[in-house]
């Protein structure tokens, strides 16, 4: 596996992209206008308790309140693994948390719409192998480590680093696997004194100030998705070069002649096509190879993914083709989550399979392609409607919603009325307005192409109305309204 890291930037604008042998994978974007909370630490204030839904508003100093539920308060296993035995009831979070009080939070999930950020108290601050969680006595390992050789060795070589003087709990992240002890310890000392620092903005500031923020897009990147099988990072900018290079010589110096400055006259996301993949991941509809194609609708709710065979009609039978094209689209369904940044309730409708093998084959497909996915995900069986119930992290907007706002013209239905539906309207608003008011004339301002039908298909409705009502109707023709937009006008 080929992998690449591009970075493009502007000065308003910074966007990543992982390429996968020449095919873009995931995409992320900052923009100046469109500050990321994620990850930032505040010293928060109560301002409203809500026992009946377990749940508390917090000042930090944003536009709207954020929130924070009494399952973000109680630390979970950082291990992410379900807990054997009985759970101990909640509390009342009117016993944790008091109007008015201070608190100290973490961003967990930004704002989406017309809700705030989602926090947490259960504090988290991430360096290159290790997570640092503050005043916690647990030792954890990521689940994403699968050898469980290597899960025991990274455990044991962190436990004799902090047996002495263990004040805080570490998680080893993913990107440790194969390192070394010394590694650890680089990182553990750079956690302690991000954390010490922390510590006294928290003694010296004010009610929703922001005690630590997170690093920039470029170097989180390196932190986060920078892994054995990347090749090459490249970067347009020799600013963010410098400052990618400093934080790779600091944390990563084996992985320093990676990174380079791309300054061809091309411009960088012109490479393997990417500006072209980011605009084919705003389309409903993806094509795949064997001439079948994905449906993919995002709401409020869930989103759906519909899968149908289109122009491929096989070569053996129904069950092979239907088969073979699941097949296909379990791996693209994969990359179009990552692609898109989708998350929440995930249903891929797949093709009704007749075959148990088959089905278990495509279900396995779609569990290996989403294995390289940094998100968690939680994957169902396929049901007997050939239905697959998925759920995948979100934590902030997806691509879409990022890139797009909602169509002026249809409002975010998708549709629009017709033609000829907007002129029953019209002729129904003529009716009303000309009974109701006294006028001698009546005009109508529409689109061309609504008057254009009016005019060529109900001229004989519009005569027994002007009849009717004892008014001359007249039509005109407005280039600047939508398809839907018409005034009716008394004179």
């Amino acid at each position: 596996m080929s992998e690449e890291i591009l970075i493009n930037v502007t000065p308003s604008e910074t966007r990543v992209a992982v390429v996968e042998n020449g095919l873009l994978q995931e995409v992320y974007l900052e923009r100046k206008s469109q500050d990321s909370y994620l990850g930032n630490i505040y010293k928060g204030k109560v301002s409203r308790v809500l026992p009946g839904m377990q749940a508390a508003f917090i000042e930090i100093g944003l536009a709207r309140t954020a929130f924070l539920h009494i399952s973000d308060i109680i630390r979970k296993n950082p291990e992410l693994e379900e807990s054997e035995g009985e759970e101990l009831p909640e509390p009342s979070i009117s016993e944790l948390v008091r109007e008015g009080s201070s608190v100290t939070v973490q961003v967990i999930k930004d704002p989406l719409g017309s809700k705030g950020a989602r926090l947490t108290t259960n504090l988290s601050i991430p360096s290159r192998y290790l997570v640092l969680l503050p005043d916690e006595g647990t030792i954890g390992v990521s689940v994403r480590i699968d050898d469980e050789d290597e899960c025991d060795r990274l455990r044991q070589m962190l436990e004799n680093l902090v047996s002495s003087e263990q004040q805080h709990g570490y998680i080893v992240r993913t990107n440790a696997e194969g390192v070394e002890a010394h590694a650890l310890a680089t990182d553990r000392v750079f956690l302690g004194r991000i954390w010490q620092d922390i510590e006294q903005k928290i003694s010296q500031s004010e009610a929703g100030a922001c005690v630590y923020e997170d690093l920039s897009l470029a170097a989180r990147s390196m932190r986060d998705l920078m892994h054995g099988e990347v090749e090459k990072v490249r970067i347009d900018d020799a600013n963010i070069l410098t400052q990618v290079r400093q934080f790779t010589h600091r944390f990563i110096p084996d992985w320093l002649d990676r990174v380079e400055l791309y300054s061809n006259e091309r411009p960088i996301f012109d490479l393997y096509g990417v500006e072209d993949e980011i605009q084919r991941a705003l389309s409903r509809s993806v094509p795949l190879k064997s001439g079948g194609y994905l449906v993919i609708d995002q709401t409020e709710a869930m989103t759906t993914i519909d899968v149908n065979t289109g122009a491929y009609t096989g070569h053996r039978n129904l069950e092979e083709t239907v088969y073979k094209t699941n097949l296909e689209a379990a791996e693209s369904c994969a990359r179009q989550l990552r692609l898109r940044n989708l998350g929440g309730i995930i249903i891929v409708d797949f093709i009704d399979m007749l075959t148990e093998n088959h089905r278990e084959m495509v279900l396995r497909t779609l569990n290996r392609a989403l294995a390289r996915d940094t998100a968690r995900f939680s994957v169902s069986e396929i049901t007997d409607l050939g239905l697959v119930e998925m759920t995948r992290k979100r934590t902030t907007e997806s691509l879409g919603h990022r890139l797009c706002v909602t169509c002026p013209t249809c409002e975010g239905r998708g549709v629009i009325k017709s033609a000829e539906t907007v002129s029953f309207e019209i002729i129904r608003e003529i009716m009303r307005s000309g009974r109701q008011f006294e006028a001698s004339k009546i005009m109508v301002m529409a689109s061309p192409e609504v008057v254009d039908r009016i005019l060529d298909e109900h001229s004989t409705t519009v005569a027994d109305l002007e009849e009717m009502l004892g008014k001359s109707i007249h039509f005109q023709q407005e280039d600047q309204y939508g398809l839907e937009m018409f005034d009716v006008v008394l004179l």
